[in-house]
């Protein structure tokens, strides 16, 4: 085999916690997942779990990893700290999620900045983020630090679409 790097292509998620119509947004998303994989050596899929959107997210990336994964891809559960329902049902989360980290610059924060300290983590670890929002919160002000470091965003609530 050989020693080179694996080039790695991470993909962010960010989106409110609750969203009309949310389960039209999955076959663009379904779609968008495909091509993604099917386009990078390995992609590492990061995810929160503050609602709605985020569990769409993370059930759709299991199920395309399932279908067009050929051992290239991972879902990773991204928490701003411990909390105890990941606590009480660790095991359950290790085996619904390829990897769970608990982000360290959000444990250093008060609990209240966690959550976007944590989504400022992901963001700087991300090639592409991909969202649902359509007002302000703690997704859009994600998805604006992305914009502003200059990260690819698609929000699928809009027409935008992947390229390269």
């Amino acid at each position: 085999m050989g020693g080179g790097a694996v080039n790695i292509y991470t993909v962010a998620f960010f989106g409110h916690r609750e969203l009309p119509n949310m389960f039209s947004l999955e076959d663009r998303l379904m779609s968008l997942l495909r091509e993604i994989i099917n386009t990078h050596e390995y992609v590492e899929f990061l995810v929160g779990r503050n609602g709605d959107f985020d569990q769409l997210a993370a059930s759709t990336v299991k199920t395309a990893i399932r279908e067009y994964s050929c051992g290239n891809a991972s879902l990773i559960l991204v928490l701003p700290y411990e909390r105890a329902e990941y606590r009480d049902n660790r095991e359950s989360f290790e085996q619904y999620y390829d990897e769970v980290e608990i982000c360290a610059e959000s444990t250093q924060v008060h609990p209240k900045a966690a959550i976007f300290e944590r989504n400022k983590s992901m963001v700087d670890r991300s090639d592409l983020v991909i969202c649902a929002i359509e007002c302000d919160g703690g997704a859009a002000k994600a998805v604006r630090y992305a914009e502003k470091m200059g990260k690819k965003v698609i929000n699928l609530l809009d027409g935008d679409s992947y390229e390269q």
